[in-house]
């Protein structure tokens, strides 16, 4: 799949390259896990079911008495009466049976169905940045909503499937016992549809591998497109973007659809057209057997009955066998999605954090995203308790990936990160992220309150605390004027201008009284006058704070107790703002280079 700028921004083949690795069987067994905590809907579901399916066959055999009956020697009106109230009774307990089972089953369905669904979002929760380094969204929710929609479609009628088999099995029983040899003759087309069916399957599950794979596609570059709308619009894309979209992506996803749609229309006909064969061989031979005084009439119409009952529920099932090809490719991009291995994982015995002196330390760290391409290689740093420690370097130093280490976003290669002299790996992570405060360059706000937004994650900050935070950096201004702070922001806070975003998450950053804060190119996206207002506010930000600076602009690093210089993932230069410019090192050259 193409980039934006055409460009390949992800491996389109990340969720298929086991594609066939997952059985049809295991998909099916692995499945039923999400439905046998609900057993007792099942057997409530599965009884009804039977009482449901000899209701069914039992109809044919009434009207065969009926007509028996009415054309017998001395028909007994008597007899004709019990039997229209049974055939009354027995309508009544098809509808109630059929009502049952099919709530039962839809209720397993739909509770086996959010199970996944939370297992599938828990799965993603855990998983590391590396996952999401990886992998475009577009393609991720692709396997949330369409594979998880065509499942559910599945499931929804998976009930009525179950039954038209139960039904099948008891209608070749009922016949066989009526009589043997129409019994056979209706029967005797059922190898050539089974053999139709299993040669049909072994095509059209490529296919449908085929057209989930494109429709991610066709989702990854809808996502990207909608995201990336300014840029395309700065750079007059639109119609580049369109015609990529008509040509490539989904005109791929039209093709494997109507490739795999033609597959699916070439099966019913087939097996209607042997069902119209069955019909006929036993209407005339059983007519045959009437009248040479053989068989009853009656039984013959109960065997036309029947056919249609026998062939209804084969119908339905090839219908359904369709339905399920596709549920089952879903299911096997959702369990390759489940099955991608949790890179960062909490120890048992994780050690719990609280009130942390905010020491960091970097042991002969190296670190790399990708295999052979280093990011940090033999890092040493120490950063004491409220130190003010600030990181500089041309783009791809290595800055923010010191800050993710930090926050355990990922695991170094090599070496070790310390706090308080506990490697992170060993920490509870939950204690270790409510100890930093962190803000970066590009701030996510969520649709909400200015309240929801500052209070975030952390339920137990009083709304004082937050209008206090909120003055302290600045930001009580603006929200004021908006509304105050039940006020709304707007997804991704589209309402706000980049300071105002940043000041509502830096906010967001300190609410909870951190030990160490992290600022991120946090100052790198802003207009001068936001600017200037955290440098007002960025000692009463930092006091009694461990506090790590990564910036591009150097303006905002001079304060600093001491000053990092990276170059190539490795330290080059340390020291503070006056020492630094001494040296007339790279330092020196970035400082005059920025006020050039």
């Amino acid at each position: 799949m193409g980039g934006i700028l055409n460009v390949p921004i992800t491996n389109p083949e990340a969720f298929d390259s086991r594609r066939g690795s997952l059985g049809e069987y295991k998909i099916f067994w692995r499945l039923l896990r999400y439905v046998f905590p609900y057993r007792r809907l099942l057997v409530l579901g599965f009884v009804t079911m039977v009482v449901y399916t000899f209701a069914v066959v039992a109809a044919p055999f009434l009207v065969q008495l009926m007509i028996d009956e009415i054309t017998g020697d001395t028909p007994k009106i008597d007899v004709l009466y019990v039997i229209v109230g049974l055939y009354g009774a027995n309508a009544v307990l098809h509808w109630v049976t059929h009502y049952i089972h099919q709530v039962s089953f839809q209720r397993v369905a739909q509770n086996g169905l959010v199970d996944l669904r939370d297992d599938m979002f828990g799965h993603l929760q855990d998983q590391s940045m590396t996952f999401y380094d990886g992998e475009s969204m577009g393609r991720i929710m692709s396997r949330l909503q369409n594979d998880i929609h065509q499942l559910q479609e599945f499931l929804s009628s998976v009930a009525v499937t179950f039954g038209d088999v139960l039904i099948l099995i008891v209608i070749v029983g009922v016949m066989l016992f009526m009589d043997w040899r129409l019994g056979l003759i209706t029967m005797s087309v059922a190898p050539v549809i089974i053999w139709i069916v299993l040669i049909w399957q072994t095509r059209t599950w490529p296919r449908f591998m085929q057209v989930r794979r494109t429709l991610a596609v066709v989702n990854g570059n809808l996502q990207e497109n909608l995201t990336g709308m300014r840029v395309i619009q700065s750079l007059n894309r639109e119609e580049k973007n369109l015609e990529d979209f008509v040509d490539r992506y989904n005109k791929d996803h039209f093709e494997s659809q109507i490739d795999s749609s033609r597959l699916s229309a070439a099966l019913m006909p087939l097996v209607e057209g042997f069902s119209g064969i069955s019909m006929a061989l036993v209407v005339v031979v059983g007519g045959l057997m009437v009248l040479d005084g053989s068989l009853q009439i009656g039984i013959v119409v109960a065997f036309a009955l029947y056919i249609q009952r026998f062939f209804e529920p084969i119908r339905f099932i090839t219908m359904q066998y369709t339905q399920m090809q596709r549920a089952l490719t879903s299911s096997s991009h959702i369990f390759e999605l489940m099955d991608r291995p949790i890179l960062i994982r909490e120890k048992h015995d994780a050690t719990e954090m609280s009130n942390i002196r905010g020491e960091i330390e970097f042991n002969n760290v190296d670190f790399h995203y990708v295999e052979g391409s280093p990011v940090l290689k033999g890092m040493n740093l120490k950063i004491r308790s409220g130190e003010t420690v600030a990181v500089v370097g041309v783009t791809g130093a290595g800055k923010t990936t010191v800050s993710a280490l930090i926050l355990r976003l990922y695991d170094v290669t090599k070496g070790s990160v310390k706090i308080d002299g506990v490697d992170v790996r060993e920490m509870n992570r939950v204690s270790l992220v409510n100890q930093i405060g962190t803000v970066v360059q590009d701030p996510f706000l969520f649709s909400g309150t200015f309240r929801d937004n500052i209070r975030f994650n952390h339920p137990d900050v009083t709304d004082q605390q937050i209008e206090t935070v909120a003055s302290l950096v600045g930001a009580s201004n603006f929200i004021d004027k908006m509304g105050g702070y039940d006020s709304m922001v707007e997804e991704k806070g589209s309402n706000l201008s980049a300071g105002e975003r940043q000041l509502v998450a830096l906010a967001r950053a300190l609410v909870f009284d951190p030990k160490i804060i992290i600022m991120d190119e946090a100052t790198a996206s802003i207009d001068s006058h936001t600017e200037s207002v955290i440098q007002e506010a960025i000692e009463k930000i930092f006091e009694n704070r461990t506090a790590l600076v990564i910036a591009h602009r150097l303006s905002t690093v001079r304060n600093a107790d001491r000053i990092i210089v990276m170059s190539a993932g490795e330290i080059i230069e340390e020291g503070n703002h006056s020492e630094l410019l001494l040296q007339e090192g790279v330092y020196h050259a970035l400082y005059w280079q920025n006020f050039s």
